[in-house]
């Protein structure tokens, strides 16, 4: 059944009390009015700075002295048709306690005809006598002919605008850009189309970076995501072969967003390892491997002192991050955000947290890849690590010779200096038992000495750094030993 014979079921049934809440209030008057096709009613819209105006005519004749809430109510319950009655932004007038009994007596039908009255607002609460007698309508989002509809009259609002000047359109992107809108709402796509065409008057494949900046800005209200701008690319990357090759055969799928019969699409990966080994940059690498946006979620915003708040601010994150798919959803260092010091130490909000998550986890059907990373294996919960959770966990290890080869040649390049004057093969060997960052550092540290030493860098003084650091397989031989021998058996290696 479509919204609009929703509606008019609704109607047809002579419902006392519709509640809708939207922020896309003009589309929703418009599909009340739509309605009229199936069943005829007199049909009138409310608000404070016009009052009751009738709208199923062809034009809107105003009541006379209806702004005023008790006039507009014992003009309603004196009509003498049944009506369908709009009121927008209605609510707040409803904490009186002679709006509420003027409301009950409508809706129980005292003395007057059935009406339907409608209630929309961006967020309707309402008194508990009145919540039992409403049903809650959620109106549908625009679908891809509807937005498809909107593109073309923003491209047509453009060129009426520039003197004829029509719209360079590329068809794909088009069809890529009204992909992409779908899970907003009418108002609110319509936005970012307008700015995307207005902006130079195409519509090509340099608009997509920017159409899912704005969706981001636009849906994350909340602050609790974080763009990342610069994802990485694979090959900017040393090792992981295994992960890489995992993630590009994967890709196609989840990139259309349509598995074959009898495959399930991707859902997430879980990255453990050592501290400074590239956890971090692999999530990125993942999302530029997909080919789509990464947004990180950061548990420390999520906590707040009121019961229930800490909830509701992961359930909002999270649908948010759905009407950005298709996306990868990074959670960093998973195991701080749900670990509790104890089964009350945080009043049980850490088991609710983590109860959503993996009922999210479970249930989602959007097209988002999620990306945990985690240091501390002991502090994960068990629930979180069963088969079945994430696609799979990998093992991201210490680098051997030929990953700590590429690594200092990754840095090398990228501080525009030439890898082939240095004896990289010396320098791997000697940095054994070195992560990448500690690498990364060990350059940098040797860049400052050449710059006091008015020389250019050269392997004496890299490995001279590298023989001054004690990295970290060092200094915590014991936990990196044990996560080592924990990981062995129980993950796949990502190289």
């Amino acid at each position: 059944m479509s919204e609009l014979q929703d509606l008019a079921a609704l109607i047809r049934a002579d419902t006392p009390l519709i509640v809708v809440e939207t922020p896309d209030e003009p589309r929703v008057v418009e599909q009340f009015r739509q309605t009229l096709t199936h069943v005829w009613r007199a049909m009138y819209r409310w608000t404070i700075t016009e009052g009751l105006r009738r709208i199923d005519l062809d034009r809107e004749d105003p009541a006379e002295d209806a702004a005023d809430i008790g006039t507009t109510l014992r003009a309603i319950r004196g009509a003498d048709q049944r009506g369908v009655y709009l009121l927008l932004d209605f609510h707040p007038y409803l904490e009186y306690a002679g709006s509420q009994r003027q409301l009950r007596d409508l809706l129980q039908r005292r003395d007057c005809l059935p009406h339907v009255i409608v209630l929309v607002g961006h967020k309707v609460e309402l008194p508990a006598e009145l919540e039992a007698l409403a049903v809650r309508h959620t109106p549908r989002l625009p679908d891809a002919r509807l937005l498809q509809k909107m593109v073309h009259e923003e491209a047509a609002a453009y060129t009426a605008e520039h003197d004829g000047r029509r719209v360079e359109q590329d068809d794909a992107t088009v069809r890529q850009i009204v992909r992409n809108l779908q899970g907003l709402s009418l108002t609110d796509a319509r936005r970012i189309a307008r700015q995307l065409i207005f902006a130079d008057g195409v519509l090509g494949p340099d608009d997509l970076p920017q159409l899912t900046r704005l969706k981001f800005e636009l849906l994350n209200r909340s602050g609790h995501l974080h763009y990342e701008y610069d994802t990485a690319r694979f090959a900017d990357v040393a090792g992981a072969r295994r992960l890489k090759r995992w993630v590009e055969q994967r890709r196609k799928v989840f990139v259309e967003g349509e598995a074959p019969p009898g495959l399930d699409p991707p859902k997430g990966v879980l990255l453990l390892g050592v501290q400074g080994c590239g956890k971090s940059l692999l999530a990125k690498a993942v999302a530029g491997g997909f080919g789509v946006p990464l947004v990180r979620l950061d548990f420390g915003t999520l906590y707040a002192k009121y019961h229930g708040e800490t909830e509701s601010n992961l359930r909002a994150a999270l649908a948010s991050t759905e009407q950005l798919a298709p996306c990868v959803l990074w959670i960093d260092e998973i195991e701080k955000g749900l670990a509790s010091g104890g089964p009350d130490g945080d009043g049980g909000v850490s088991r609710r947290v983590l109860g959503y998550l993996l009922t999210w986890m479970a249930e989602r059907r959007s097209n988002v890849f999620l990306v945990a990373t985690a240091n501390q294996v002991q502090e994960l919960p068990a629930e979180l690590l069963r088969k079945g959770r994430f696609d799979e966990i990998f093992f991201v290890d210490l680098p051997d010779a030929e990953t700590r080869r590429q690594v200092f040649s990754l840095h090398l390049t990228a501080r525009d200096l030439d890898p082939a004057g240095f004896d990289l093969d010396a320098l791997a060997q000697a940095a054994e038992g070195f992560s990448g960052a500690e690498i990364e550092q060990a350059i940098v540290a040797g860049l400052y000495a050449a710059h006091a030493a008015g020389t250019p860098l050269n392997d004496f003084m890299l490995r001279s750094e590298l023989k001054q650091t004690r990295p970290l397989s060092v200094v915590m031989r014991e936990q990196v030993a044990a996560l080592r021998a924990w990981a062995a058996e129980r993950t796949v290696p990502a190289d």
